[in-house]
């Protein structure tokens, strides 16, 4: 917690708040880049320490190294993805994807539905740490969907597994960072406002598609899964919170079958004109060249991520002899002028890289090159004058794109940490507490846990950094901590959609690099909708269950 002594004033919440709002209005209002954005915001972050949060140069150090500490959680899902990406790509794997998931379902929507949706949420439940994001905007751009909706639909539509996902890794770090009086409860609460973004992002995903069309045509699919997400959840927290995602995600993902079966998704209607979210014209009876591959060779990489990822998460032996590896680095306590300390950590958040889904990924990358290059498929691919086959144009493609978005989540790591170490995060919490009554506080709590995934763009570091803190506003202003961490659990999860450093991922693997404040734009609006709607429901759930 913060010493007493950081004032809690509107001028310092204001030069607190001022990094967020210049990284926002430079990304989106200005269109700058996100590595251009990116260093701005950071060091925009590092000066106001300096000059208003009295943070010595080595506090300055110790948070910039913790953020670089922090971005190879994210770079190393980033680096593979575009990996997978470039030998699928190269090999000639999307065309193939295309054309077979136009041969599953003659209605463009469900399919649209089916991966951006249930695939990237099934995919949360597994590996999470942007591997839905990574994974599912290529496919959606190969299926037609236009790159800055192929990176905003999956970002939008996976948010509600993100707290729960990746076998509950963010409720395990909440229950480490503050002693609950009842678990059950807050994980029960904390499922049910995640119903929100469950429904929202379901029909936000049709209203890109179509509009108003397209939510007649899909709503009660749409009803239908999200059903089976946020009931399912909500339910499983009761049963057991580390396999409340993974189960319902997989269930709807058995369900598609059943579904795409049903006589109303047969066909897209031809009433649905107008599809601002894909760029091609529906094409009827169109005949196409062959494909490079089949559909099954070409859905050959995700067969194989899903299972080791099963494999090495979910057998619970081999999933304990796998995590006792990791690495993580030292660091030493710091401090700044006001008191605000940072503890000592050895190691401080370490990596376990054989649980990790870069490392599923990678081997995910390895064995489908392999095969490919067997099948003869690079080779058939090259260009006829002077083109590449194989590892070396991947490799070369790959770097081409990784660089680039290395650099931007690096810096927006290292503001987030700078920002926590100097007393920034904390006198943004403190200052919506201090001058919000009870019930308005419990109605802000959500975007407290929204702000904080913004900044680390991470659920799990959003309750790292403020649980602890909503926890004591709570006992201050006499809320039930089930209420007030549940929301602020919510927010994280719904922050996620506008956090820059899972934005940079989508549109590196998109091939739309530079793009980011054009997904950002998408993003938002959900994203303050979903926040409102939590706020009141918290307001509704303290009041239920004082």
């Amino acid at each position: 917690m913060t010493d007493p002594q950081i004032p809690v004033d509107l001028l310092q919440w204001g030069l607190a708040l001022l990094p967020i709002a210049v990284l926002m209005v430079l990304m989106v209002a200005l269109r700058w880049t996100a590595p251009q954005a990116g260093a701005f915001g950071m060091f925009a972050a590092a000066g106001i320490s300096l000059l208003a949060f009295r943070t010595p140069l080595e506090t300055l150090a110790v948070g910039g190294a913790k953020g670089v500490w922090d971005a190879l959680f994210i770079l190393y899902v980033v680096w593979p993805a575009l990996l997978l990406y470039q030998v699928t790509d190269q090999a000639g794997g999307y065309e193939a994807l295309r054309r077979g998931i136009t041969r599953f379902s003659n209605n463009e929507l469900f399919v649209v539905l089916a991966l951006g949706w249930v695939f990237s949420s099934f995919l949360q439940g597994i590996a999470g740490f942007g591997t839905p994001i990574a994974v599912v905007a290529p496919l959606l751009v190969a299926f037609g969907v236009r790159p800055i909706y192929a990176v905003a639909i999956p970002i939008i539509a996976h948010v509600w597994a993100k707290f729960f996902g990746t076998l509950a890794v963010g409720w395990l770090a909440t229950l480490q960072v503050v002693d609950l009086a009842d678990e059950a409860e807050v994980a029960f609460q904390t499922g049910l406002l995640l119903i929100i973004p469950v429904v929202l992002g379901g029909f936000t995903v049709v209203w890109m598609y179509g509009r108003g069309p397209a939510l007649r045509h899909a709503w009660p699919l749409v009803l239908i899964i999200a059903a089976i997400h946020g009931g399912g959840q909500a339910v499983m927290t009761l049963v057991d919170p580390v396999l409340s995602t993974f189960i319902p995600a997989t269930l709807a993902l058995l369900a598609l079958y059943p579904l795409s079966r049903w006589k109303r998704y047969a066909d897209l209607p031809d009433t649905i004109t107008d599809r601002p979210a894909m760029r091609t014209v529906r094409a009827h009876g169109a005949v196409e060249a062959a494909a490079p591959m089949s559909f099954a060779m070409s859905f050959l990489p995700y067969i194989l991520l899903t299972g080791l990822t099963i494999g090495a998460l979910v057998i619970e032996p081999l999933n304990a002899v796998l995590g006792r590896f990791s690495v993580g680095l030292p660091f030493p306590e710091a401090t700044t002028g006001y008191g605000v300390v940072r503890a000592a950590a050895e190691p401080y958040s370490p990596i376990a890289p054989l649980t990790h889904p870069g490392t599923f990924l990678i081997l995910t990358s390895v064995v489908t090159w392999m095969i490919y290059r067997a099948r003869g498929y690079y080779a058939a691919q090259a260009l006829p004058e002077g083109g590449e086959a194989g590892e070396r144009s991947v490799m070369r493609a790959l770097l081409a794109d990784a660089i680039p978005a290395s650099v931007p989540v690096i810096a927006f790591l290292a503001m987030a940490q700078i920002m926590n170490h100097s007393g920034q995060n904390d006198v943004l919490a403190l200052g919506i507490a201090a001058v919000a009554p009870a019930m308005a506080f419990a109605f802000l709590s959500g975007s407290i846990g929204a702000l904080g995934a913004f900044m680390t763009s991470s659920s799990t570091s959003s309750n790292v950094l403020f649980s602890d803190l909503q926890h004591s506003v709570a006992e201050l202003k006499s809320l039930p901590e089930a209420g007030i961490i549940a929301a602020q659990s919510a927010g994280g999860a719904i922050g996620n959609a506008i956090a820059p450093a899972n934005v940079v991922l989508g549109a590196s693997t998109a091939g739309i690099a530079g793009q980011e404040g054009a997904i950002i734009r998408k993003t938002l609006p959900w994203t303050i909708i979903a926040v409102v709607l939590t706020g009141a429901a918290t307001v509704l759930l303290v009041w239920v269950f004082p």
